[in-house]
């Protein structure tokens, strides 16, 4: 079993994946990027480096035995000119900026592709840990009518449009009508802004109407940046008065799931994995 070497960002999801190492007896050693990475990741063995310090990040890997990497957490696009890279950073900085320029995409896979130059093999944070994805139906007690599911095709359908332009991951739809869509903003933010649409547009904790879809862009380098829920997603969710979450099968994260389960029963939320286009 090969050591992983975990780059953290911030949020839940480092925290799950080093658990599930430890459960699963993987030997693991966590790169804890500087202003993101939580402090609840710093019980586990790592190093706590700065974004662009990639020389002392490979550097630490090594050393550590590291011979794979997944890169998992939240981390917001830098500020490119207030960076302090060594002198492995400097290197890489110009093609990084110039990937930027085209999108997160591009973005994304050009920092992959520095690991892998590396001679690191980098695997997905639901390949790490196989229960992480969505599975078909309804994930919980609560189930989609069919009125709902055809807002749930809709929301997905939205979501893919805006991912081929690599503007977002989600959308919003209530009874065929898109309420929002998801941009460099995120998740959180589009369900807040929801919440304070009119109330005849949208559902209430009384009547709740719409879903929430999340799908992957199509250029998307899925070992990285898969869509992602969790218990805050369904908590604002209900705040915006929506009956539902959806996501494709194998292709939106569920962090927590148990509690997700839980609390989207309590709250009468439907959470649902719907087969992706072209599916075998």
């Amino acid at each position: 079993m090969r050591k992983l070497g975990l780059i953290a960002g911030g949020g839940n999801l480092p925290v799950e994946i080093a658990q599930h190492c430890e459960r699963a007896g993987r030997p693991f050693f966590i790169i804890r990027l500087k202003g993101f990475a939580g402090e609840e990741i710093a019980r586990f063995p790592g190093a706590d480096i700065g974004i662009a310090e990639l020389g002392k990040c490979f550097k630490a890997l090594k050393r550590a035995g590291c011979e794979a990497v997944t890169l998992v957490g939240t981390v917001d696009r830098p500020d490119f000119k207030a960076l302090s890279p060594d002198l492995r950073g400097l290197m890489a900085l110009p093609g990084v900026i110039a990937a930027a320029r085209k999108g997160d995409d591009a973005l994304l896979r050009q920092l992959l592709g520095e690991f892998e130059k590396e001679g690191f093999a980098v695997e997905g944070a639901h390949e790490v840990m196989g229960d992480l994805t969505l599975t078909a139906g309804p994930l919980g007690a609560v189930a989609p009518s069919d009125e709902q599911m055809a807002d749930v095709q809709h929301a997905l359908r939205v979501a893919r449009a805006i991912g081929q332009l690599d503007v977002g991951q989600g959308a919003v739809v209530c009874e065929g009508l898109v309420l929002a869509v998801e941009a460099q903003e995120g998740t959180d933010a589009m369900l807040r802004r929801v919440a304070e649409l009119p109330r005849n547009i949208r559902g209430s904790a009384e009547a709740p109407r719409g879903v929430l879809a999340k799908a992957p862009k199509p250029i998307q380098e899925t070992r990285i940046d898969l869509p992602t829920i969790g218990l805050g997603t369904i908590q604002r969710a209900a705040q915006a008065g929506l009956a539902g979450v959806a996501g494709e099968v194998g292709r939106l994260l569920v962090l927590d799931r148990e509690a997700v389960i839980a609390l989207a029963d309590e709250l009468g939320i439907f959470v649902v994995g719907v087969e992706p286009p072209n599916a075998p």
